[in-house]
């Protein structure tokens, strides 16, 4: 038998809850429900597991136990039951990410700042993964994008630096010259 996540009118995530204690939620034709094995959220009407809820009677809920409804063939990885409930999201890291790839690259035309663009990739994903319910994915995907957004940043800074001494050399050597031709003048 199922278990069932289901989004209440506040907009929060509940569950999880079998067929039959999903009635005692009150849960409505329009109410989005989840299960391990669904692609994605669907309404509780669409459902076939659920119709039961709808109709006033347990023949279809007891023909899905007896196996004579087709079940969705789709997988997806999810955390433990519940773990979504009181875990906030992981940082995405997706503004720093873009912004230590995207400048230095514009700035100082370093081609290792591109880099950034692991951050990115990793920091696209962390909502994705917990909005459905893979809280460890998430967290593994905000610590991966934190870190190349951290490598970038600072193969930034050192480009930068390194500019700033090259100009201040410059600036001495063309001043030694000028006072070594000066001194040759007089």
């Amino acid at each position: 038998m199922n278990r069932y996540f289901y989004i209440d009118a506040e907009g929060k995530q509940k569950g999880t809850f079998s067929p039959d204690e999903l009635r005692q939620e009150n849960v409505k034709h329009e109410t989005l429900v989840w299960t391990q094995g669904m692609e994605q959220w669907k309404r509780a009407e669409e459902v076939a597991e659920l119709s039961f809820l709808f109709t006033g009677s347990s023949v279809a809920h007891e023909a899905v136990q007896a196996g004579e409804m087709p079940q969705s063939q789709f997988n997806r990885p999810a955390a433990p039951y519940g773990s979504q409930d009181h875990q906030p999201m992981p940082k995405t890291w997706l503004v720093e990410s873009i912004l230590v790839t995207i400048l230095p690259f514009v700035l100082c035309s370093s081609f290792l700042s591109l880099l950034g663009i692991i951050g990115i990739v990793y920091a696209a994903q962390v909502e994705s993964f917990f909005n459905r319910g893979d809280y460890v994915a998430s967290a593994e995907a905000s610590r991966s994008a934190a870190k190349w957004t951290k490598i970038a940043l600072w193969i930034a800074i050192g480009w930068v630096l390194l500019i700033i001494v090259t100009i201040i050399l410059l600036f001495v050597f063309v001043g030694s010259v000028a006072g070594i031709g000066e001194l040759l003048n007089t």
